[in-house]
This record gives structure tokens, sequence and C-alpha cells, in this order.
């Protein structure tokens, strides 16, 4: 005799998608997809406005069009030989790259000492520095131009460093922190018995495995004096030292520059840098963003 498969009545029978249920599901997609777009639009636009004014023929902003007519480049040569664009460019790029390096390792290396020894006062600095990062720094503005001119750091670079990598510990500490504490102490204390020092395993072990965390803060820090205006207007006096801020803020200031082609040639120049390093850094910044989100 055949033997018979016995049916199982618990299964549940597939589920009918009504006609409604659909219709709801496609216009609730239908609008996803149009605010998309909408804030793409608007995202885009500026950009592509702003990169087909600085090859327009016009050195006006009223005749600028996104899309030019006679394309040329003209406003670059003259951004280059009729400005000190290349020396604002260098101070800037300098800048950047101080900050980058000084902030890494004064944020990492206070970081790494709040996530891994334990001392009086712990909590007290914790809560400082997590107080101290809720004022911004231009709150501070006559203070610092007041010891900067007692110490000679007026109209310097080594100023705004000091400026941009000092400020950001606070910020840069408790996000770093909070990637550190999710690497195991253990690997610490393996590296100890094999006679390594803290500083050996502060930059052997600790700083390799931090990558992505550093990487995102390295990306943050060599963005700031790019974009930043306040702080090196209140500093630096002398064109030669002039960052692009400043430099590229002096062409359209007052009612008779009209050099807003030029500046806009400035502007798609200095997002060169900061774009290629975002498309590079991409895996590392994602990665970076959401492991210092930890909680410690």
């Amino acid at each position: 005799m055949e033997s018979v498969t016995p049916v199982n009545r618990n299964v549940p029978a597939p589920k009918k998608v009504t006609p409604g249920l659909k219709i709801k599901s496609f216009f609730i997609t239908t609008l996803i997809y149009i605010e998309l777009i909408i804030v793409g639009a608007a995202v885009l636009f500026p950009i592509i406005w702003i990169v087909g004014s600085s090859f327009g023929e016009s050195s006006g902003l009223a005749n600028a069009t996104a899309i030019p007519e006679h394309p040329t480049i003209i406003h670059y040569k003259e951004l280059i030989e009729k400005t000190k664009f290349l020396a604002w460019y260098w101070n800037t790029f300098k800048i950047a790259v101080l900050n980058m390096i000084f902030s890494v390792l004064l944020s990492t290396s206070t970081a790494y000492i709040f996530s891994r020894f334990k001392f009086k006062g712990k909590k007290v600095g914790l809560m400082s520095i997590l107080i101290l990062q809720m004022f911004p720094s231009f709150m501070g503005m006559i203070a610092l131009y007041i010891l900067f001119l007692n110490f000679g750091l007026l109209n310097s670079h080594i100023g705004l460093v000091i400026i941009y990598a000092a400020g950001q510990i606070p910020f840069n500490t408790w996000l770093i922190k909070g990637y550190l504490q999710s690497v195991p102490k253990s690997l610490d204390e393996s590296a100890m018995i094999d006679g390594a020092t803290k500083t050996q395993i502060f930059f052997k072990i600790i700083m390799p495995l931090s990558k992505p965390i550093l990487t995102f803060v390295a990306l943050t820090q060599f963005m700031a004096p790019w974009m930043d205006f306040i702080l090196p207007r209140l500093l630096i006096s002398s064109n030669e030292k002039k960052t692009l801020a400043i430099g590229l803020f002096d062409l359209i200031k007052g009612n008779t520059n009209t050099n807003f082609t030029m500046f806009a040639a400035g502007a798609i120049l200095v997002a060169v840098p900061i774009t290629l390093l975002y498309i590079f850094l991409q895996k590392y910044l994602i990665s970076g963003l959401t492991a210092g989100a930890n909680k410690g």
C-alpha cells in the first residue's frame, strides 16, 4: 500500500494582497521618488549653476547662467594671474594638513586615556569636555585676539592651527572614545605581556584598529580651514597670508566689485580636493560614522 503523506494543517495560507494595499503602496513609493527628485534638484542646481557660471563669458552675477553659450576658461586664468590665488590656496592647504595631523593625534591620545585608564577626576573631565563642546569657538574671539596679540601669534598660520586643533578636541574625544571602547582591552593586555609599552600599544595597535573613525576625524578637520571665514578674518591681516575664504570674499565685497564668475571659478577649485577625498575615503567615512556612535 502506498503511504499517505500527512497534511500539515498548521501552515498559514498565503495572504492575499488587496487592490487597496497595492494602490497605497504605489502611492507611497511615488511620493518617495518625487521627494528624492525634488531634494536632488535642490542640491544639484546650485552646483550646476556655479560650475556653468565659472565658464561663462560675463563677469557679473546678472548675466551668469548654468549653461553658458560660449564656455571659456578665461576666469580661471585671471584668477591665477591677477590675484594671489595660488598663495591663498597653499596657505589654506598647509593649515588644513597641519590641523588634520595635530587634531588626530591630540584627540586620539585624549580619547585613549579616557577609554583605557582609571584615574581621579575622570568623570568630571568627561563632563567638562562635554560641556565645552556646546560653546562655539567664536564666542571667545576677543579673548583669543588679546591672547594671540600678547604671544605674537597674530597674522600667523600657527595661531589658526592651534585654534582649529584645540577647539575640536572635546567633540572628537567623545567621538573617538565611543569607538575605542569597542576595541577589546585584551589586546592591550596581550601586548603588555609581550613587553610593549603604552606608547607602542597606542601607535601600533590602537591607531591601526581605529582607522575608520580616524579617517572621519581627519577629513572633517581637513575641511574646516577651507570653509572657515570668521577666525582667519580676525587673525590674518596681510594679503600674502590670507586663506581662500578671505581672498575669495575680497573679490566680491563692495559695490564696485563684480568678479562673481571669478569667484565661482575659485569655488570650483576649492571643492576639488574635498570632493576627491570624499570619493576615495567614502568606505571609511560610513564605517567611522556608525562606529563612532557606540555607547561609551
